[in-house]
């Protein structure tokens, strides 16, 4: 009976095995360009902005160090160090926003927060994720910067 099932097991196995399908669309020259592993997938930093300490009322210096917030976005992007940045609607958790970072490590993500001005006044924190998704989302940047009419 042991054998039997033995027998079964591996048997079932194989179907799995020859089950899985390769793409017929694969570009291996793309998928080495962003760095995707045999399932089209990469490791990046998600982070959640969130309200910081600092209840600063000087709005020019608010103003100055989000504005610097803005650039430095622009930046990172430039250096395709960032691929998702967006602001979040009101919440009860104090969040106000989220990058995902085209970094593979928190210390590294962590040198990267260190060029925001908002950040290093405090009037934003974070927390930082390790997070694994589709190594093409650096690929709509491009179509992302030829569909806003009205910058910041």
């Amino acid at each position: 009976m042991k054998y039997f099932l033995t027998i079964i097991a591996i048997f079932c196995f194989s179907i799995l095995l020859s089950a899985q399908s390769t793409n017929p669309n694969y570009d291996s020259k793309l998928a080495e360009k962003l760095g995707a592993d045999d399932y089209g997938m990469k490791s990046y930093v998600f982070v959640i902005l969130k309200t910081g300490t600092n209840d600063s009322s000087d709005k020019a210096y608010k103003d100055s160090c989000f504005t610097g917030h803005l650039k430095n976005i622009t930046s990172l992007v430039n250096a395709n160090k960032l691929v998702i940045a967006g602001p979040m609607g009101k919440n009860d958790k104090s969040y106000r926003g989220i990058f995902i970072l085209n970094v593979t490590n928190l210390e590294e993500a962590k040198e990267l927060l260190k060029t925001d001005p908002a950040i290093n006044a405090k009037f934003l924190d974070y927390e930082l994720y390790s997070w694994y998704g589709s190594a093409a989302l650096p690929e709509y940047l491009e179509a992302s910067d030829k569909i806003w009419k009205i910058g910041f």
